[in-house]
């Protein structure tokens, strides 16, 4: 009864090949198949249980299977918005299609980056630009012409100087000197003045006229590169828009690209000539890659593309760090001369847009952790778009201009996985949890010992052993691996589904066997791997066994003492668990039915230690000299103990110390006492019985087993037994014991020797029994202090503070 084993013989007959899927959670994988079934509102599904169950991997593992079964989703681009840049455009694209149209884009502007700059080096473009030129030059002349004709009938000199025009008169073709000028008769003077200003007015008309033919020149010029541009861009845009023609928003967009290329052309020049720079064969690459080229640029948000290397069908993503950023995406920036600029070509997609049409999968405390993420995520799922914003933004932290992306529709099923913990903390905190996430699916910690299941847990083992590519398992390996799924479940009638604790196991006795040089792993194998282990994680569990040893800590395991007794206690750091004892003891006298709890009254106590301690109050209460007052002063302490104490599973030795200290009998030193009590007297099953019971076996055996030595459990918890194998032998060779009790007086009876003694036909105890001794003292501190109060007299104050009658 102390260790339930599994007989090998029993795995002979196993079947061959590797079991599929999870042994013991049909419930949890039932529930992970309806929420994948259905589609939307809602139905998100939360996935809870403990570590090493193989949560992740069923997930995986369904997820993948049903994924591969679904049409792969839509693509998704941005695009530039010529009208609007700051809110660029996103399309829609048959899966696939995105990175092909991405392609052809780029070879496109590459294309261009050819065509347009040899179209307007060609003779018919030099030509037509130089007649545009020659008649703007033309009209110039004219006008100069005509100018300087009426200034020679005139006999004036039209002259060009640094500072523009100058007018000068002339005698017999010669220019009049100033002091010539001033000899002449005023009225000729005069004439000549008036003869200048008519020609200044002349020109002051002609250069009004320069800059509207130079207009007209540009104008000219321009229509003649928009009608050259037209010639290389048509048929260049005609055969992207042919390839995807049945696309929505893509003809739409090709012919935005092809007016704005004909309207910015000069681009495409300055590309060139960044290309001729460029080292061969770059430089067509460079042209294409211009910086002022990106506008014609497409940005992949998502693409489905077998060139990937992506599986085919529904996608579905894990994401391991799921922040605000990691799952909505995110704008980038880049310095240019100390500013921080972006474009939509830095628009990075996040898991959503990966996961959109398929299956996102999130480990729940990691993105509650995250500043943003789980609002974030939850606003997509009730808005069912994704739309790109900044953490700053959202808190309000920073006003820049930045861009605003179209808002991509959403379609995905989000799988959390988490403890049960923070499940039911969301349910009760978090008013959208429910609506959400409706599927729940709770993978069990253990399943019942059957023979089935013990076939299916080995079967299981012996999977991992070989997908992991270890030594196999003998048949008595295989035994103790299932004799240990059941002491990790705590329970002899139950074998623990935390298979990955298993596996580690396995692997760390595979290490031990290649050590021996062993084809297979045996028993002694997996007994070393958890004894080597138990030794790594030891160094306290011994700190505190050599505290006890040296007596620094006073723990008895011999001889016998009145109001003492040895409780044990279960301590658990980290991923260690081990256990130990803690002397408790109690001392009584005549009071007014007071019980002092001293861990409860320095506030080490904990709640559930507390109301233990209360429960032994009411225990004694009721069960001993029903017809007088209580009487009682007492006290309980756990001795030595500098930390919190917390739980209910050391009333029971509590109550053995207390019952000790009222009848005055010895309680024998070489027991330890676990378990906790109700006001009926009934002993009741506490955790961590393997642990505690071992816990003192090891200080026994530290000091010297002596054959009288053992460990008090409640009768409940003998289901619960899987010992060590050491402890199993020294109880089998008679040098330790483990008692089961159902009631307060059995373990009385073992503890002192004697009879607890029950009530007779006239209500009272035998009086050399434990229960009579016990009411015997009761009703000597009642009439105690019955006697003090009439000594004291009516009105005086008793030892409590309260008036006695």
């Amino acid at each position: 009864m102390l260790r339930r084993t599994t007989d090998p013989a029993i795995l002979k007959a196993l079947p061959g090949g590797l079991i599929e899927g999870l042994v013991g959670q049909e419930r949890a994988l039932e529930a992970l198949g309806l929420g994948t079934a259905i589609p939307g509102g809602g139905f998100n599904i939360f996935v809870m249980g403990p570590e090493g169950t193989g949560r992740h991997s069923a997930v995986r593992t369904m997820l993948e299977a049903r994924a591969a079964r679904e049409a792969p989703p839509d693509d998704w681009i941005h695009v530039g918005n010529f009208s609007a840049p700051h809110r660029p455009r996103a399309i829609r694209l048959p899966s696939g299609e995105a990175i092909r149209f991405r392609d052809a884009m780029e070879e496109l502007l590459s294309d261009l980056g050819v065509s347009i700059p040899a179209i307007f080096e060609s003779e018919e473009y030099k030509t037509r630009a130089s007649a545009i030129d020659r008649q703007t030059e033309e009209e110039h002349e004219a006008l100069f012409g005509d100018l300087n004709n009426k200034a020679r009938e005139l006999s004036i000199a039209v002259m060009r100087t640094p500072m523009g025009f100058a007018f000068l008169p002339q005698k017999e073709g010669e220019p009049l000197k100033p002091e010539d000028f001033q000899k002449l008769d005023p009225k000729e003077q005069q004439q000549i003045q008036e003869q200048i200003n008519l020609l200044q007015s002349q020109l002051k008309t002609i250069l009004e006229k320069l800059p509207r033919l130079d207009k007209a020149r540009r104008e000219q010029i321009r229509a003649l590169n928009q009608e050259m541009a037209n010639r290389a861009v048509a048929a260049e845009i005609a055969d992207v828009s042919e390839k995807f023609s049945g696309v929505a928003g893509i003809p739409e967009f090709l012919d935005e690209v092809a007016q704005d290329v004909v309207r910015n052309v000069e681009v495409f020049m300055e590309a060139d000539e960044a290309a001729q720079k460029a080292p061969l064969p770059a430089g067509r690459l460079a042209s294409a890659r211009h910086p002022r080229l990106r506008r014609y640029s497409v940005n992949v948000m998502v693409g489905n593309s077998a060139g990937d290397g992506d599986a085919p069908g529904a996608p579905v993503v894990f994401e391991t760090n799921p922040t605000f950023q990691n799952l909505i995406g995110h704008i980038e920036h880049e310095s240019q001369m100390g500013a921080l600029v972006t474009d939509f070509t830095m628009i990075k997609p996040g898991a959503l847009h990966r996961a959109n049409g398929g299956y996102l999968v999130i480990d729940a405390r990691q993105i509650l952790i995250q500043p943003g993420a789980w609002e974030a995520l939850k606003r997509v799922l009730n808005d069912e778009v994704i739309r790109i914003t900044s953490l700053g933004e959202q808190f309000s932290l920073v006003s820049t201009v930045s861009l605003e992306p179209d808002p991509i529709p959403l379609s995905v099923k989000v799988v959390l996985i988490g403890d049960r913990m923070i499940y039911y903390l969301l349910h009760q905190l978090d008013p959208d949890f429910g609506s959400l996430f409706k599927i729940s699916a709770d993978f069990n910690d253990d399943i019942e010992r059957s023979k089935d299941a013990v076939r299916d847990i080995a079967k299981m083992i012996s999977s991992i052993t070989a997908q992991k590519k270890l030594k196999p398992l003998s048949l008595d390996g295989l035994a103790r691996m299932i004799d240990e799924t059941a002491r990790l479940a705590a329970d002899s009638e139950k074998l623990s589904l935390r298979i990955e604790v298993a596996a580690d196991m396995v692997r760390e006795a595979d290490h031990w066997a290649k050590e021996r040089a062993s084809e297979e792993i045996t028993a002694a194998d997996i007994a070393k791997s958890i004894a080597k282990r138990r030794e790594r994680v030891g160094r306290l569990r011994d700190k505190l066994r050599e505290g006890i040893t040296r007596e620094i800590v006073l723990i008895s395991t011999t001889g016998s003492a009145v109001g003492q007794i040895n409780g044990l206690s279960v301590l658990s750091l980290g991923d260690q668990s081990f256990g130990t004892a803690a002397r408790i003891t109690a001392r009584v006298r005549m009071g007014t039915g007071k019980l002092i709890d001293i861990e409860r009254e320095v506030k080490l106590g904990g709640p559930i230690h507390s109301k233990g301690v209360l429960i032994l109050s009411g225990f004694l209460s009721t069960r001993y000299a029903l017809d007088v007052p209580v009487s009682l002063w007492a006290s309980l302490v756990f001795e030595q103990s500098y930390g919190g104490v917390e739980g209910d599973s050391a009333s029971c030795a509590e109550l053995y110390a207390l019952l000790s200290a009222l009848a005055e009998i010895p309680v024998n030193q070489s027991f330890a006492v676990t378990g906790s009590v109700n006001q009926m007297g009934e002993v009741q099953a506490i955790g961590g019985v393997n642990e505690k019971i071992e816990g003192f076996f090891d200080i026994c055996a530290a000091r010297g087993l002596t054959g009288t030595q053992g460990v008090l459990i409640p009768r409940s918890n003998v289901q619960h037994l899987m010992l060590r194998e050491d402890v199993v032998e020294a109880c089998a060779n008679g040098k330790f014991s483990v008692h089961a009790v159902a009631t307060i007086d059995e373990g009385m009876e073992i503890l002192t020797d004697r009879l607890a003694g029950e009530r007779n036909e006239n209500g009272g105890f035998p009086q050399d029994s434990i229960n009579g001794l016990v009411e015997s003292r009761l009703r000597a501190f009642a009439d105690l202090r019955r006697r003090y109060g009439k000594d004291e007299g009516n009105g005086q104050a008793n030892d409590s503070g309260e008036e006695t009658a």
